[in-house]
């Protein structure tokens, strides 16, 4: 198993380009589900979420190639309908499967996804959505097992108590495309994962009125062609660079990114006085002296503060003179980097849903454990502004969403490295 050692740093320096979405691109693979003919997709990011997703489409019985790095291209002349769970396992995401295999097939037989550390992600909204569009839904033995031959076109409301579903979103858009008469979908996800799958499905066929908004109305088609679509750029591994210049102090522009992508996100890094030059499709952090200014921030849905760039604004905050607040609305229990922060000297309070940080701190290195993707991404920043030396273990969370992100911070002069966790200090391995 890796691990990564890294080094307290200098100022990050220099210019790196933001690879494709996983967030955009792990729907639009299951979407390609949706026609005979073959879907080609460009700017596919090389992660094993990725991976385990073309696994899957394969085991359905899709024609999978990958020309070159970035680029897929899936047939699906022939697929079933059955999704199981060695497979589903893998990767909460693959639930989105539900929607193309009940639009293709009219049926579809799914495992319900494990449990997930950030907090509970049931998906009752899915199966709500699925059932207004007349679907017969059965939940036995951990499979969801779908029934569509009646199906039709529907009144959805995604609405839920952390706000609208995002992968709901997505399934219930997939199902409705080849839904006989129209499906409404009202208080839709917004993200710009969302509007870059319903880009896609516009291109193979699909009629959907009002991208971008909270109600999608979807007018139901017989079939759906190939095309060839190109993912957008990925805004969650956009901020942790960001985050990255700004917690050492650099000097890094972040190519091919839309500053739209981060409105909320950038408005906060403002208020906390983080000089940056934003364009059009790049944004450059500055180098400043001192301290930023402290900030209050609560994850909301999009177009709200990201809660993926949560664990890693709790890092920036440490060594940020004042009282932050950080409230997470999305998945409450999201703070298990907290501790390990606390590790390295942070201070930090949990308050129910918030996370009260007292700064500045100062980080030292210490042997820390990874829980999930983004709090990966959190401890090694915090690893830079550290004294001395940080071991972050269990990285294989990271693979699963940053593409060559070790390659990319190591060309803006970070200091660090992937080695085998055998690579471990003696007293560490005690431990």
């Amino acid at each position: 198993m890796d691990v990564f050692r890294v080094e307290g740093n200098g100022p990050l320096e220099g210019e790196i380009r933001i690879g494709g979405s996983k967030n955009a691109a792990l729907p639009i693979l299951a979407a390609s589900l949706l026609t005979k003919e073959t879907v080609t997709l460009k700017n596919i990011p090389n992660l094993s979420d990725i991976r385990f997703m073309v696994e899957i489409l394969e085991y359905l019985g899709a024609e999978v190639h990958n020309p070159e790095l970035g680029t897929w291209e899936i047939t699906a002349h022939r697929i079933s309908h059955i999704a199981p769970y060695e497979l589903v396992r893998k990767m909460r995401a693959s639930v989105c499967l539900l929607g193309p295999l009940i639009a293709r097939l009219k049926k579809a037989e799914v495992s319900i996804p494990g449990g997930c550390v950030i907090g509970p992600r049931p998906i009752d909204l899915h199966l709500k959505g699925i059932r207004k569009l007349n679907c017969e839904v059965e939940i036995s033995n951990g499979y969801v097992t779908v029934d569509a031959s009646k199906s039709r076109g529907g009144h959805v409301f995604l609405g839920g108590r952390s706000g609208s579903t995002v992968t709901g979103t997505a399934n219930i858009l997939m199902a409705s495309v080849l839904t006989p008469g129209i499906t409404r979908i009202e208080s839709a996800a917004c993200e710009p994962e969302i509007v870059d799958l319903c880009n896609l499905l516009v291109k193979m066929g699909a009629q959907i009125e009002n991208i971008g908004s909270p109600e999608l109305i979807v007018t139901g088609v017989s079939e759906l062609k190939g095309c060839e679509h190109t993912v957008i750029p990925d805004r969650i591994e956009a901020g942790t660079f960001i985050t990255a210049a700004a917690i050492t102090k650099g000097h890094v522009k972040i190519q091919g990114i839309p500053h739209s992508f981060l409105g909320a996100f950038l408005d906060k890094l403002q208020e906390a006085a983080l000089p940056m030059e934003i364009s059009d499709d790049s944004i450059t952090v500055l180098p400043y002296k001192g301290s930023l200014n402290p900030v209050d921030i609560i994850t909301l849905p999009y177009p709200g503060f990201p809660t993926d760039l949560q664990a890693q604004m709790c890092a920036l905050m440490s060594i940020t003179e004042g009282l932050s607040i950080i409230t997470e609305r999305i998945y409450p229990n999201r703070f298990m980097h907290v501790p390990e922060l606390q590790r390295m000297g942070a201070d930090i309070a949990i308050e129910g849903p918030s996370a009260i940080i007292k700064g500045p701190c100062d980080f030292s290195g210490a042997p820390v454990m990874a829980s999930d993707l983004r709090a990966s991404a959190a401890l090694i920043l915090a690893g830079f502004a550290s004294k001395g030396v940080t071991w972050v273990q269990r990285i294989y969370h990271l693979d699963r969403g940053y593409e060559s992100f070790e390659q990319k911070l190591s060309s803006l002069g970070a200091k660090i490295e992937r080695l085998s966790d055998t690579d471990l200090p003696n007293d560490l391995l005690e431990k």
